[in-house]
């Protein structure tokens, strides 16, 4: 199934997400119930982090793991990567301090250097999904962690159909009503549809590195929260 022309093209990818920077918050809260806080502080609290970690928030948006690790660990360092300098601005406005405007495929940081990357939401947008997780695992040292929080295709078929079907329809109500326009919010199922599930991308963490995975699924696999462990 063809990728959404945004996930091909860096430059669409940053025009798409600084149009909905704004609004970023507000909709991954609405397509979450109001369950994406709860998640995200549920994968730092897991991490177990180190007094003072060394952490990447790699695909940051405004910064939500960021202020989660600072609360949960205030001397560890987090650092905000993202591919949009609106995203990051509104992550200085909340609070955020380190932040850097670069894609997952490459990454401007030595190896070995983090004792935990966190992806909210990222793993979707990264052009080569391979690529950037095996870029993830180069700048995490030994038995460094990744965590990540995505939307996932859900296991069964008929859960998958009915599962984008309300995803879309999401999409298009809050398209239609914050920006006037349905197609905005209607990449998540675009760019899912051509994703994986959560087994799958367990398999493929395991793959590139990760021995020790474990994972929790949210709305009937529709969510999916992954601590994977590096060798």
């Amino acid at each position: 199934m063809m990728q959404p022309s945004e996930r091909k093209n860096p430059r669409l990818m940053r025009e798409m997400f600084h149009a909905v920077a704004p609004r970023y918050d507000f909709i991954t809260r609405a397509f979450s119930y109001g369950m994406d806080r709860q998640w995200k502080r549920a994968g730092v609290d897991w991490a177990a982090l180190p007094e003072r970690a060394l952490v990447l928030d790699l695909a940051s948006g405004t910064g939500d793991f960021s202020l989660l690790v600072a609360n949960h660990r205030p001397k560890a360092k987090t650092i905000a990567v993202d591919l949009t300098e609106r995203m990051l601005l509104l992550a200085g406005a909340r609070g955020v301090g380190d932040r850097v405007c670069a894609g997952a495929e490459q990454l401007p940081f030595r190896d070995h250097c983090f004792d935990c990357v966190f992806v909210g939401y990222g793993l979707r947008n990264f052009g080569n999904l391979h690529a950037a997780l095996k870029e993830i695992e180069r700048v995490t040292r030994p038995g460094g962690l990744l965590v990540s929080l995505d939307f996932f295709l859900p296991a069964r078929p008929a859960l998958r159909v009915l599962y984008l079907c309300y995803l879309y329809a999401q999409g298009a109500f809050w398209g239609t009503f914050l920006h006037g326009r349905p197609s905005v919010y209607t990449y998540i199922p675009r760019s899912l549809r051509c994703f994986l599930s959560i087994e799958e991308f367990s398999a493929l963490l395991r793959a590139i590195g990760y021995p020790h995975v474990r994972a929790r699924s949210f709305i009937l696999g529709g969510i999916g929260l992954h601590w994977a462990a590096k060798k």
